[in-house]
């Protein structure tokens, strides 16, 4: 039994190993979930591992042959997006209304008035903390786009500050209690 449909974009970055634990969760919980990622997320989790979390093939190539609509049919399916991780690139790149990927394009096709979509940023506390960045969060909220906020604590490149994705178990919560509300 489904409990809920959810969009869940990877982006590239590291974090992607915790976002796989947060796909499971769900998966875990019953619920529906559609993997999209980027060429840059693929280069830290494959395709494969995303399949068999999910149960379902993974939308990573807008010119893939025979998914030409798949940008608006998924966005339409979907009760609720999340791209998680999201980096700073994504972050800017979603702000500027760019869809030249999967990620932008269901962005664009979604509407933000009737159903959430969430970014949950995962990047170094440089990045999270420069002014392009704030300033496209800041559009983003304006948009009504739900910001998870990162986490302080230690990053891959061995310094510490905010931008670190919050635990997987956290973000699971967050969407089943949000699902649980629609």
């Amino acid at each position: 039994m489904s409990h809920g449909n959810i969009l869940f974009l990877l982006t590239g970055s590291i974090a992607c190993y915790k976002a796989c634990a947060v796909i499971s969760r769900l998966s875990q919980a019953g619920v529906t979930v559609q993997t999209v990622a980027t060429p840059a997320a693929l280069r830290f989790v494959g395709k494969a591992t995303l399949e068999g979390l999910s149960g379902r093939p993974v939308f990573a190539d807008l010119w893939e042959e025979g998914r030409a609509l798949d940008h608006i049919e998924l966005a339409r399916a979907a009760d609720l997006a999340l791209v998680c991780p999201a980096t700073a690139n994504t972050v800017n790149r979603l702000a500027s209304g760019l869809a030249d990927d999967p990620v932008g394009a269901l962005f664009l096709a979604w509407e933000l008035e009737q159903k959430p979509w969430w970014i949950s940023p995962a990047m170094n506390h440089r990045m999270w903390e420069h002014p392009a960045t704030v300033a496209s969060l800041r559009q983003l909220r304006d948009w009504g786009v739900q910001v998870l906020d990162p986490i302080e604590g230690p990053h891959a490149c061995g310094e510490e500050g905010g931008g670190r994705l919050p635990e997987p178990e956290n973000i699971a919560a967050r969407i089943l209690a949000a699902l649980a509300e629609r």
